[in-house]
This record gives C-alpha cells, structure tokens and sequence, in this order.
C-alpha cells in the first residue's frame, strides 16, 4: 500500500512537469512543481531504503528488486549504499569505523579551515553557506567520493568504482562480493542516465533538467537534512574505539518532529530514527509503536529534540563543524 501510494503519487507528479511551459514566466510554477514531486519522490526513496535492510518484504529476491529499481530511478547505486549504510548502522557514531556524517576533529585541516571560514563569512554567512553546500552537493560528494565518510575506509571512496584511487583504507568499503555488486549497482544508474539522455534527445535538454532534475534536488535536499539531524547535534557525542560500543553509537541519534504531512509522506524517517537504529529490520508502520515503548522504557536514552526543524537546521549549520574531547562527559561532542 505504501509503495503504490508513493510511487503512483509521484509518477503523477512527474507527468504534470511535462505539460508545464519551459518559460521564465512559469518559474514560480517550476519551484512548486520541484517541491512538491521531490516531497513526494522521497517517499519512494524511503522505501528503497527500507528494501537494503530486508524490512519491506520477506522474499529478499523481490524486496532487492524492488529497492533497486526504486533507487536506480532516483540515480543511487542500490547494493553499493546498502553495504556502507550497513556498515553506518554498524557503527553508528564511531569517530574512526563510522560511515557518513563523521565529524572532523578539532585539530584536524577540515575544522581549521572551518573555523577561518567562519570569521572571515561571519556566523550567519558561515551557516547559510553549510546549509547550501550540504542540501546541494553533499549527497553526490558522498557517493562519487565518500565526503563524510569514515577514516578506517579511507578517501576517497566511491559507491562506483571499487579500484584505485578509491576505497583505498585500512578497511574495504566494500568487501568480497560486494564489489561485483557495485558493479551491478552502477549499471542501474547508467541505464537510468542513458534514459535521460535518450529523453533529453527526444523532447530537449531543458525539459528533463526541469521536469527530472529539479525534484531530483529537492529528494536529495530531503535525504541530507534528514541524516544530518538525526546524527548531529550538540548534545550527541561520537567516540573514538576505546570508549565505543554499538549499543552506545546505536542511542546517539535523535528522534525530531516533521509534523504529520510529511511523516506520512516520508513514512516517518525522521520522528522513528532511534528505533530504525535498534532494529533497522523493523518495517516503518511499526516504526511508531517500537518508538512509544522504546521511550516509555528508556527515556533517559532516548534523544528527543522537539525543536523546529528549521530552528535545528540552523542550529546544526551553525554550530557542528568538528568535534572536541569532552573529559567531563566522556567522548566526542561538537563545540
């Protein structure tokens, strides 16, 4: 039932696109059309996810199929992000072993130039510039060349090539079979771009840019500011091997409020996030009874942050840029 709301929603979306005039006039129209397909499309993103941690169907051949068709689609390579979200889910808010949102340390190039770019912006400029950068390009830096991910897998990696110069760390990314299934990945999203060129050939290179590519900024808009404020906050800690365990980095995310709209839409990826990481098996619609008692039972675990999201958003673009031992409190937190 989820699927076929979210897919068939947002195939609607998409064909209302086609019929828009590509004028300068009709631009506040496109920004509507683009906001709202792309709300729309990552529900079915969501769903892709849910397939890569065998939570939509008992058969793993139909839910594979299933997610990588839905992710192809959207230009995400399916069984290469499913590896190293598993290898995220595994080591969740590991400063060394962590994948995606990892933080910088304090003494580290990354967070001196931050700091130097922060006077020299101003605070305000610096925030709006990280949120820029992270809505925009920060979903494709990480797939083409692993921006965020962990040290132990080195940099660069990337979710296509599994060869030299990428996935060169103390750890492979992507172990064993999974390099054949990058392979595999990256034909689905080859095949989906030779779709778009053939398309772009048949009407023109505007139509698809406006019709596919201006959702497309929108979900990957979406994706970003969901896992950057699941996992980072001011009150989060990482730690570094000797004070983590799974158990520990699993606790560390945060659980915000979206509101109903868009927890419908987007099955709840952002309100159930503390429960996804207990248990990433458990499927979204019982996302919310794990979450009621998770935090009846445990509410001094539970990372609850009812700010705003666009207060947090801010917040987190503001003051997150790197990590500092905190000696008092034990591990890593942002200051």
């Amino acid at each position: 039932m989820s699927l076929a709301f979210s897919l068939l929603t947002s195939l609607a979306a998409y064909a209302v696109g086609c019929f828009i005039p590509l004028q300068w006039s009709y631009a506040p129209l496109w920004v509507v059309y683009a906001v709202f397909t792309g709300t729309l499309a990552m529900g079915c993103w969501v769903l892709a996810h849910e397939c890569g941690h065998n939570a939509f169907h008992p058969n793993r051949v139909v839910e594979n199929c299933v997610g990588f068709v839905l992710h192809s689609l959207l230009l995400v390579p399916y069984f290469s992000w499913q590896r190293s979200h598993a290898v995220h889910h595994a080591n969740c808010n590991h400063l060394e072993a962590g994948e995606t949102h990892v933080p910088s340390l304090r003494n580290s190039p990354w967070a001196i130039f931050s700091v130097k770019l922060k006077r020299f912006l101003g605070p305000s400029a610096y925030a709006m510039v990280s949120i820029a950068v992270h809505m925009l390009i920060g979903w494709p830096l990480y797939l083409l060349v692993g921006v965020t991910g962990g040290p132990d897998h080195g940099f660069p990696t990337s979710h296509f090539i599994d060869a030299p110069p990428f996935n060169n760390g103390e750890r492979k990314l992507f172990p064993g079979k999974w390099s054949d299934l990058v392979r595999v990945s990256s034909v689905g999203v080859a095949v989906m771009l030779l779709i778009l060129a053939v398309l772009m050939i048949k009407t023109s290179v505007i139509r698809v840019l406006c019709v596919y590519g201006l959702p497309y900024l929108i979900i990957n808009a979406w994706l970003v500011c969901y896992t950057w404020l699941q996992h980072t906050d001011r009150a989060v800690p990482h730690f570094s091997a000797d004070e983590w365990d799974w158990a520990k980095g699993a606790l560390q995310t945060v659980d915000r409020p979206y509101g109903p709209i868009l927890n419908f839409l987007h099955h709840g990826i952002g309100s159930t996030h503390v429960a996804h990481h207990l248990n990433p098996r458990i499927p979204h619609y019982n996302a919310w009874s794990a979450s009621e008692i998770i935090r009846a039972q445990f509410p001094e675990h539970i990372h609850h942050d009812p700010t705003p999201i666009h207060r947090a958003i801010w917040r987190v673009a503001l003051h997150c840029s790197f990590v500092a031992k905190n000696r008092a409190n034990g591990g890593y937190y942002y200051s």
